[in-house]
């Protein structure tokens, strides 16, 4: 009898979304500080305050202030805009390059796929930082060149996913129902092959962020990222280990605590994301 009524649907969160949920909160209430940072905070990055050097974390500066006076927190929250930045605009080049050389290789198969793909494992081979710090030292440090480092090293783990998705879908049913009905390749690849795969791109481009954020971030703390007067996470951690020999320990700690959290939300969000992309998981939800 009681069996037969109907059960109230009870809102609670599933195992897992709590921290999804985290994640997500982070992430938007550090994107919402950069955006509104420069109008409610203006910052001017070659501004100097020699009477307030290293002073500790306070109301007034929550984060202290570095070896020339500046605010720390506020540096951090522009140097994030700059690594967000960089790390979306990077992990959409590379994207779109490992989008293009998995979908040749996928699509046509055969020697191109071979030859495409020993291209790929010559490339895997090189250190992607040793090679990062090569293209930037050609084209002369500056923003465009660490999105092209980024870029240029970052593509290859997309690509084989492309591939991999395109090789296993042309052997589908719906595939030869379509060549069956006359559709030419044009109309296979775009009405049937990308929206499968553009999910998984999309996917791969979210992972991607958080790398290129480090990488920037590395080449920056070698010094060969933005110019050392701008605001740059990886500027702010290389300028503050000197501190730490005087025991102003938050120039540094600001920084890469701030890049360690935005990172791991980033991250979290794109791994409940792959999840989801399983089948058997989105079952589970939906029951």
């Amino acid at each position: 009898m009681l069996d037969a009524l109907p059960r109230r649907r009870v809102l609670r969160l599933r195992p897992g979304q709590t921290g999804t949920l985290v994640a997500a909160s982070v992430l938007a209430v550090a994107i919402l500080a950069c955006l509104l940072a420069p109008a409610l905070w203006p910052l001017d990055q070659s501004a100097v305050a020699l009477d307030q050097t290293r002073l500790p974390p306070s109301w007034a500066h929550p984060a202290g202030t570095d070896d020339l006076g500046r605010d720390v927190s506020l540096r951090a929250l522009y140097g994030l805009r700059v690594s967000l930045l960089v790390g979306a605009v990077a992990a959409l080049v590379a994207t779109v390059i490992g989008g293009i050389v998995g979908g040749i290789a996928g699509t046509l198969g055969g020697p191109v796929d071979r030859l495409l793909m020993r291209v790929v494992d010559t490339v895997a081979a090189l250190p992607h930082l040793l090679l990062g710090i090569f293209i930037v030292a050609m084209l002369r440090p500056s923003l465009g060149a660490v999105i092209a480092s980024i870029g240029v090293t970052h593509w290859l783990s997309t690509a084989r996913i492309v591939r991999s998705e395109l090789l296993s879908l042309r052997n589908r049913p719906f595939i030869d129902a379509a060549i069956s009905g006359g559709a030419g390749r044009r109309r296979i690849l775009t009405r049937h092959l990308l929206p499968h795969v553009l999910p998984r791109l999309a996917l791969a481009t979210t992972l991607m962020i958080p790398h290129a954020v480090w990488h920037e971030t590395a080449l920056s703390f070698l010094g060969l990222g933005l110019p050392p007067h701008l605001a740059s996470l990886g500027n702010m951690i290389n300028d503050g280990q000197g501190s730490l020999l005087t025991g102003a320990w938050w120039a540094s700690i600001a920084p890469g605590a701030v890049i360690v959290v935005v990172t791991l939300a980033i991250a979290a969000l794109a791994v409940r994301w792959r999840e989801y992309l399983d089948p058997r998981v989105r079952a589970e939800l939906q029951l």
